[in-house]
């Protein structure tokens, strides 16, 4: 195909703000999808995705286009997700494009993950379309997000596109634009084969299927092609594009996104950012790729029925080709069994990452406790890094506990601005800057440790700026701090899976918390059940879990009370023998409580 017609662009934007929509849209007027064939979020093929009404992974789609000059184009589109979980798919998508449609919601303006994208664009030297979206909204503030937008470009003024996505106005403008403005790809197709893997998914029947931007030469079937990272050697089987079903083609060239199959069969040989080329003339140097993200939120993930491990296993490869971002090894727990220890970018990444293993792969789990990474320096000058309260060190062997602190950048309503302050005061945070955006529309730029913000800091931030408020973040390093590991005992036995590091200073409020929270989801047993919070050997907080009761003495009608006492003297034995040797089992309900404190 002659490069010159060639477009590749993908779609950013803040979570919420209609790139789905507008892809759609896209979609519909270009006649890729048939109407028959049509249904609302074309892209969005996984059910997860439409029931919360978010885009989890980045999709593609080629589009035709005849534009005004007469020319048909090839548009190559790539939906990408807009919350900061999955900002790896957003910057994976970048790499295998030359333009970009910044989307910015006419009601909201220019949010949090906005500025965030806008930032990855312009590093990587798009073209970047602005679009404001949701203009046949009665409370479209069209002049106010103008001006946002010419605020977040400074010098450059570029020209705004004004499109209603839900009822197709100014989509044939935007067509236009891409044309015009998103310069076709460069790459000579006689040179050696050198393609970009931006993706991958598992079929059953075809195997490992690989997405990618082929940057130099030609890639057609029967070719031996080798991955450059793992040095592994296959034979193309099926070369296609996606519209966005999978369509076979004879060959691709420079410059075309598609995908290709050759009997893949191990999940580990195809790893995003990886270089394909020609066995028989291999390229030079391996493409840059892209920088693999590290997973900033821990947990185990462990199979309900142990006899699923290897099921597990199996699933977790599988996702892995799906999800790049997601990290995960063995573990073993005294409590739970075999199991792994999971990396996520985030607890919403963490929470979709769960659902996608129940649901795809039919694996029932259970999670412990989220945590992040701490850097732990001993008094022998060696430093460890651990991402599980289990592998803390004990307390006289450490000098100092470091945890990772991010640059969060908070935007709000004007009003709502003191109560953001003293939510960030509460999770230890630190004000940097304050920015009024406009009359009514404020950035914060604050200092915050990771662990604080990982459960629901993002739900409190939206509450108490009723919807409005977004927020985007980066790791900036780490800190000292008087950090310490809380134990919950149940009757006196540590359960590995509750623990977790916290504040010193905070630690008997979230012990009380924790097993206040943890009397209510234990079962009562015939014996009483002691529930404790401790740091170290020091008790914090305390709750009991009351014995079920037995009227022993219900047939005693009258004689002696000496007779009673014998029968609750023998009961008092027989409970305190049972609680001896009797298990305390802790329903997956205490667990996930325990996420939400």
């Amino acid at each position: 195909m002659d490069q010159t017609v060639i477009r590749n662009f993908c779609i950013i934007a803040h979570i919420d703000h209609g790139k789905s929509t507008l892809a759609d849209r896209l979609l519909e007027l270009s006649g890729t999808v048939d109407r028959r064939d049509f249904r609302e979020q074309v892209l969005d093929d996984m059910d997860l995705e439409r029931e919360r009404g978010i885009t989890i992974k980045a999709s593609s789609a080629r589009l035709r286009y005849r534009a005004a000059d007469g020319k048909d184009y090839a548009l190559n589109l790539i939906d990408t997700p807009g919350h900061v979980d999955f900002s790896f798919e957003v910057a994976k998508s970048l790499q295998a494009c030359e333009g970009t449609l910044l989307i910015v919601d006419a009601t909201q303006g220019v949010e949090a993950q906005t500025v965030a994208n806008f930032q990855l664009a312009r590093q990587r030297g798009l073209a970047i379309l602005p679009v404001i979206n949701k203009i046949d909204l009665a409370h479209a503030q069209v002049e106010r997000v103008t001006q946002e937008i010419h605020q977040l470009f400074q010098r450059d003024t570029p020209a705004i596109s004004l499109v209603s996505a839900k009822e197709g106005r100014g989509i044939r403008e935007v067509f236009e634009r891409i044309v015009r403005e998103v310069p076709p790809p460069r790459g000579d197709p006689d040179h050696p084969l050198a393609a970009l893997i931006y993706d991958s998914a598992y079929d059953s029947y075809k195997g490992v299927i690989v997405f990618c931007r082929l940057v130099q030469g030609r890639l057609r079937r029967g070719m031996g092609i080798t991955l450059m990272g793992r040095q592994a050697r296959f034979e193309v089987r099926e070369v296609g594009v996606l519209t966005p079903k999978p369509v076979p083609v004879d060959e691709l060239a420079a410059g075309e996104v598609g995908y290709l199959t050759a009997n893949i069969r191990d999940p580990h040989d195809v790893v995003a950012g990886d270089t394909i080329t020609d066995t028989a003339t291999p390229a030079a140097a391996a493409l840059p790729g892209f920088r693999p993200v590290k997973p900033v939120v821990f947990a185990g993930i462990y199979p309900a029925d142990t006899q699923a491990l290897e099921a597990l296993k199996t699933a977790m490869e599988k996702l892995l080709l799906n999800d790049a971002a997601f990290h995960f090894e063995p573990e073993q727990s005294d409590a739970l069994g075999q199991g792994f220890r999971c990396g996520f970018l985030g607890l919403l990444h963490m929470e979709i990452v769960q659902e996608r293993l129940e649901r795809e792969f039919g694996v029932t789990l259970v999670l412990t406790t989220p945590s992040v990474v701490y850097q732990v320096k001993r008094r022998n000058g060696t430093t460890l890094e651990i991402d599980s309260p289990a592998k803390l060190p004990s307390p006289p062997d450490i000098a100092e506990i470091c945890e990772p602190y991010v640059a969060a950048v908070i935007l709000v309503p004007a009003d709502a601005l003191s109560a953001i302050m003293d939510l960030v005061k509460q999770r230890r945070g630190t004000h940097r800057a304050t920015e009024f955006l406009s009359e009514t529309r404020v950035q914060l730029t604050v200092e915050l440790p990771l662990s604080e913000i990982l459960v629901d800091f993002y739900d409190r931030l939206k509450s108490l700026s009723r919807g409005y408020g977004s927020f985007d973040y980066e790791l900036i390093g780490y800190r000292p701090e008087a950090l310490v590991r809380l134990d919950i005992l149940i009757n006196g036995t540590p359960c590995e899976p509750l623990s977790s590091i916290v504040a010193k200073d905070r630690a008997h409020e979230k012990g009380k918390t924790l097993v206040e929270r943890l009397k209510t989801l234990i079962p009562r047993q015939l014996f009483e059940v002691a529930i404790q919070a401790a740091v170290g050997s020091h008790i914090v907080a305390r709750e009991s879990v009351r014995a079920l009761a037995k009227h022993v003495t219900g047939k005693c009608y009258g004689g002696d009370i000496t007779r009673k006492r014998k029968l609750w003297e023998r009961q008092r034995e027989g409970k305190k023998r049972m609680k001896q040797f009797g298990q305390v089992e802790i329903p997956q309900e205490a667990f996930l409580a325990v996420l939400k404190i």
